[in-house]
Formats: structure tokens, C-alpha cells, sequence
């Protein structure tokens, strides 16, 4: 005969069996019997962090660097509501993740009781998927179906909404067979449509290769690494794609769109072949999607069916998990097609050159004020690549996408479809618990970083040796550089004039707080910041004029690119709507 347990334990069981080791929450009402089961309990560590949102950020940024699906418990009400922006994050960026909130007993679900939401009608549309929990005899099953839902083809968060009632009834634990014939992921791609790529990789003059983040969360770095190098094809990245392959490789174009580099953008609309590998098309990345790559046909690898041919033509569609579909590929380029691939690339390779040449990534150096880039040039220098880097949103997320070089997948932890403000922070302790012996950065805005700046608390109370750099330029940078470029500089609400002292509020935290006002500081300050076992906010008083060059306008193409030295854009390029 089986002892009955609480819904409350019986959840924690089914998290031990799901091996989860960190949740990060905040307490409440109808979540209190959870949390008293938490309370002694050695396998489960809650981390406690100062808002949900920052909860729901460090459960993506652990899940981002670890690779495995990132854990949240928060109350009913206001706590499930403010993991919204977390949530849609996640699923922007296919992070796998189960948030857990709490809610009314079930007789009082719709009567408008205290604190009560439907955060399952909410977060529908940004959610891979979601369950009320109404019988605490499903509760073992659900959690492990959501598990496996949040991990498992295009990953994405799922959230499990627990009435107070299933949490205090008692029933009897059982760890089921998992059974759902209605979700089935397609891994293996068509071998009939890998030999059609091949075959044009094999005929193309002019092909690049376009890596997103499905490289990443697949663990296909080699696989891709394999394919370049093979077949002498150049690699560009987007924005989630910085670490699948080695940005300090030589067939590596860094970046490609908006904020992208000169030489990516033009081999893009140059090419006559693309291989778009675990990417979706971002408008960031196409920029005027009727004027992009005109002459490529294109070639879609995706776990995902619906990204594929979603914005663009696609010429060869291939669904499966991009790790399995380039060894499979690998296997026929070297197997089946027969090319002296050195010679066919040489002139291409050499064109790339030219533009490299041309226009590198650059900015304008001073003596007296400290260049935002210099600032991510010295962290990339001091650390050799070798480190965990969080972004905030904005001008600081660019310039570092630009001026470090990410060699290695799970090293850049970005917001990348949402672009959430305050997201790297939470995020970068949610990394350092996954990896605790590794430099954990957030490179910051003075703007972001107020966002969830409660987290120092979460970062101090666990010791963690997280470092913050603020590139601090007392605006909005990125809202301001759009305002001075197509809003003839009307600054509206954009000058953060009474910026706090972040020394200080480093200091009122318990944490450490340094500051560089010219460029000779900025070594000593990060020296020291990488030196002291604590956690640092470091102060980089930034030049307010820099703006983030190459920039393609809204609604231009990708290769109709601004650069630093030129004047105002014309009338003609005012951004479109």
C-alpha cells in the first residue's frame, strides 16, 4: 500500500526526478505549502531572487548556459503575471524552461479572488504550451510532460498553473511512462533534400552559410565547423547564432543585419547560394525582405516547420534538428559529391577579403573619452574569449555582438527576439550557477541595467562573483542615435539626467562598486573587478555621442548601410514604417 502525499510533495518529487537542482522564485499566499516543503529540503535549492521577472530571466540565462531547461516558482496574481516579459523572452529565443505559479483553489477560479489571474490565458501566446493542474493525480504526469514539451524540438517555456487545493490534497506518487503520440518533433531530415544542398553547394560560386541559434541549442558547433571548413564556405551569424562557430575563425563574417558588418552584409546579397542553418529570417537580419539576396537560392534547416519559408522563398526546405541534419550532409559531401573545393572558393573567399579590407569593423579612437568599444575591445582582450558574457538590451548589446569574438556556443546569453531591457543581469547569476567556477560579465546599459537592478541583492546574498560593466552614457543610447539620425536630435524622454550613482547603490548592496571616467582606467578597473572574488558593478563612463555603426535604416537593404564618417542620412532614408 502506497503513503499518500501532498500535491506540494508530490511536485517536489517530480523535480528531483527531472534531476533539477536550482528553482528560482519568490513566495506567496497560495504557494506556502510548497514553500514550507522547500524548507529543509537538501536537493532542491531555492534561489531567491528580488521580483519575478528577475526569477524567470536567471531560470533562461541558466537554461541558456547549461543547456539543460531552467526552473521558476512564483505566487498567483501579480507574482505568475510579472513572469510574463520573462516568458516571452524565452519563447522568442526557444529557451527551454517550466515556470510554476500558483493560484486560487479551484472553486474560486473566475470569481476574481484575491490575487487571482489567468496567467494560463495570459501566456498562451507565449508559451510553447500551458496546464492547469485540476487534479493533484495528474500533477506527476504533467510535470513530466512539460518537461519534455519544454526540451524537446524547438525548445520554449511551458508554464504549470497549481490551484492552492492540488497543492494540499494528497495522493499517491507514482513517476509515469511518458505517452504523448500527439507531439512528435522531427529530427531526421529528408536525405533526399541533404543530397539536393549538397549538390548546390557543390555547383554554387558564390554560397554562404548563415548560422542562428538552433547551432547553438542542438550542439551542432562541430558539425557546422565540419561543414565550412570542408567546403570552403564562409559563415555568418545572427545575433543568437555569436558562438556556433568561432567568431576569431577565418571563413568567420561575425555578424550579418542591422548592426551587422560590412562584408557579411554584402556576401549576403552577393551570393547565389545561402545555407540558413537553425535561423528564422528575423526582419533584424533580412532587413527589406523583397530586396534580399536577390540571386541565392536558399537552402532552410530547422527543427521548427513553421520558421521555414515563413519570411523568405526557400528553394530546398529541410525539417529536422540541425545537428543530425549537417552529419548526415557532412557525410554526403564527402561521400557523394566530388569537388576541389579550395579552387572553386578562391575568388570568393578573395572578393570577401576586398570588403573586408574595405570596411572592417572600426570606430573612432580617443584619449580623453572612454569609446563604449574600447570598453568591450579590453574585456575581450583581458579574458581571451574565455568567459561567460550577458548582454543587456540596446547600443551595449550591439557593440559587444561586434567588437567580441564569441568562439565557443553558450558564451553570449542575449535577448534576442524580444529585446527585453533588464534581462541581462538576472541572467548572468542564473549562468553562474550553472557555472560557478566560470568569469560571469554583464556588459550593461545605464538604462537597462535600473531595470531589474534589485538582483544585486540575490547576487550579493549568494555570493556570486558576477561583474556588471555599465557603458554608461547617461541616455537611452539606442532610442537617442535613432532620434539624432531620423528625428532631427528632438531628444524626447531620452536623457536619463539624474542617473544614479552606481558606486554607491553597489556599495548599499554590499557589493563592490569601481568606476573609469577616461580611457587609461578602463584596464585597471576591469583588472581589478576580474581580481576581487565579489560581485562588481564597474562604472564606464562612456562617450553620449557613440553610436553603433554599420546601421541599415528601417525598411532598407541589408547592404544600404550608414557608417560613421558619413553625414545625416538623406530625406530618402528617413526610417519606414
Amino acid at each position: 500500500m502506497h503513503n499518500k502525499i501532498t500535491g506540494a510533495e508530490i511536485l517536489i518529487e517530480s523535480l528531483k526526478k527531472e534531476g533539477v537542482k536550482y528553482i528560482f522564485g519568490y513566495p506567496g499566499g497560495v504557494v506556502l505549502n510548497i514553500f514550507d516543503h522547500l524548507y529543509e529540503n537538501k536537493d532542491l535549492n531555492l534561489i531567491l531572487t528580488r521580483h519575478e521577472q528577475g526569477a524567470v530571466h536567471a531560470a533562461d540565462g541558466f537554461a541558456r548556459a547549461s543547456g539543460k531547461t531552467g526552473v521558476a516558482l512564483v505566487t498567483s496574481g501579480p507574482g505568475a503575471t510579472n513572469t510574463v516579459t520573462g516568458i516571452a523572452t524565452a519563447s522568442m529565443d526557444s529557451i527551454p524552461m517550466v515556470v510554476f505559479s500558483g493560484q486560487v483553489p479551484t472553486m474560486l477560479i473566475g470569481n476574481d479572488a484575491f490575487q487571482e489571474a489567468d496567467i494560463v490565458g495570459i501566456t498562451r501566446p507565449c508559451t510553447k504550451y500551458n496546464f492547469l493542474v485540476k487534479d493533484v493525480s495528474d500533477l506527476s504526469r504533467i510535470v513530466k510532460e512539460a518537461f519534455y514539451i519544454a526540451s524537446t524540438g524547438r525548445p520554449g517555456p511551458v508554464l504549470i498553473d497549481l490551484p492552492k487545493d492540488v497543492t494540499t490534497c494528497k495522493a499517491d506518487f507514482t513517476w509515469p511512462e511518458l505517452d504523448m503520440r500527439s507531439y512528435k518533433p522531427t529530427y531526421e531530415g529528408n536525405k533526399w533534400m541533404i543530397t539536393q544542398a549538397a549538390n548546390l553547394m557543390a555547383k554554387s560560386k558564390k554560397p554562404i552559410i548563415i548560422a542562428g541559434g538552433g547551432v547553438i541549442i542542438s550542439g551542432a558547433a562541430k558539425e557546422l565547423r565540419e561543414l565550412a571548413e570542408h567546403t570552403g564556405i564562409p559563415v555568418t551569424m545572427t545575433l543568437m547564432g555569436l558562438g556556433g562557430f568561432p567568431g576569431s575563425h577565418k571563413l568567420s563574417l561575425g555578424m550579418l543585419g542591422m548592426h551587422g558588418t560590412y562584408y557579411a552584409n554584402k556576401a549576403v546579397q552577393d551570393s547565389d547560394l545561402i545555407i540558413a542553418v537553425g535561423m528564422r529570417f528575423d526582419d533584424r537580419v533580412t532587413g527589406k525582405v523583397d530586396a534580399f539576396a536577390p540571386n541565392a537560392k536558399i537552402v532552410h534547416i530547422d527543427i521548427d516547420p513553421t520558421s521555414i519559408k515563413k519570411n523568405v522563398r526557400v528553394d530546398v526546405p529541410i525539417v529536422g534538428d540541425v545537428k543530425r541534419v549537417l552529419a548526415v550532409m557532412n557525410k554526403v559531401l564527402k561521400e557523394e559529391v566530388k569537388e576541389q573545393w579550395d579552387e572553386v572558393r578562391k575568388a570568393w573567399l578573395k572578393q570577401i577579403d576586398m570588403w573586408r579590407a574595405e570596411r572592417p569593423m572600426s570606430y573612432t579612437h580617443s584619449d580623453e573619452i572612454i569609446k563604449p568599444q574600447f570598453v568591450v575591445e579590453k574585456i575581450y582582450e583581458l579574458t581571451k574569449g574565455d568567459a561567460i558574457i550577458t548582454t543587456e538590451v540596446g547600443q551595449n548589446q550591439m557593440w559587444t555582438a561586434q567588437f567580441y569574438k564569441f568562439d565557443k556556443p553558450r558564451t553570449l546569453l542575449t535577448s534576442g527576439g524580444l529585446g527585453t531591457m533588464g534581462y541581462g543581469f538576472p541572467a548572468a547569476i542564473g549562468a553562474q550557477f550553472a557555472h560557478p567556477e566560470k568569469l560571469v560579465i554583464d556588459i550593461a546599459g545605464d538604462g537597462s541595467i535600473q531595470m531589474n537592478i534589485q538582483e544585486l541583492a540575490t547576487a550579493v546574498i549568494n555570493k556570486l562573483p558576477v561583474k556588471v560593466a555599465i557603458l554608461n552614457n547617461r541616455f537611452l543610447g539606442m532610442v537617442r542615435q535613432w532620434q539624432e539620425l531620423f528625428f532631427e536630435e528632438r531628444y524626447s524622454h531620452t536623457k536619463l539626467d539624474v542617473v544614479p550613482d552606481f558606486v554607491k547603490i553597489a556599495e548599499a548592496y554590499g557589493a563592490v562598486g569601481l568606476r573609469a571616467t577616461k580611457p587609461s582606467e578602463v584596464e585597471p578597473v576591469l583588472k581589478e573587478a576580474f581580481k576581487i572574488k565579489r560581485t562588481v558593478f564597474m562604472d564606464f563612463v562612456v562617450d553620449w555621442k557613440e553610436k553603433v555603426y554599420p546601421m541599415v535604416p528601417a525598411g532598407a537593404a541589408i547592404d544600404h548601410m550608414l557608417f560613421e564618417q558619413e553625414k545625416k542620412p538623406e530625406k530618402k532614408l528617413k526610417a519606414v514604417k
